[in-house]
């Protein structure tokens, strides 16, 4: 298992995204109430980062198709997209840790890079 440090908590904010290149992968980070959550960055059907989207709650709006993805999980909840991947996140000494190969994504996960950009 490869688990990635992406930033500090503090910078995340409540209902604003962020995006992460982490290799190939491109993820996003959400901070609802006092729990971070990631998923791919990607909507599902077709290239719009969702880190540019609308989060409300727990469910991330695709700024240009409108689908809707439950960060908790990646589930669709709306039309008929696709599911997202989500993450295990881990908070270590403040700073927000990402799970992104083997057996660790919520759901199938591909490669993790080693370098990461914000």
């Amino acid at each position: 298992m490869t688990w990635h440090r992406l930033c500090a908590v503090a910078k995340l904010s409540d209902e604003e995204p962020l995006g992460f290149k982490v290799g190939d992968r491109r993820v996003a980070l959400y901070k609802v109430g006092d729990d971070v959550f990631a998923t791919d960055d990607v909507c599902s059907h077709a290239f719009a980062l969702l880190s540019t989207g609308f989060l409300e709650g727990h469910v991330i709006e695709c700024p240009l198709h409108g689908a809707m993805f439950d960060v908790r999980s990646g589930k669709c909840q709306s039309s008929a997209y696709r599911d997202i991947k989500a993450f295990k996140v881990e908070i270590r000494d403040g700073d927000v840790h990402v799970e992104l190969d083997g057996d660790a994504a919520l759901q199938t996960a591909g490669d993790g890079g080693v370098d990461v950009k914000p």
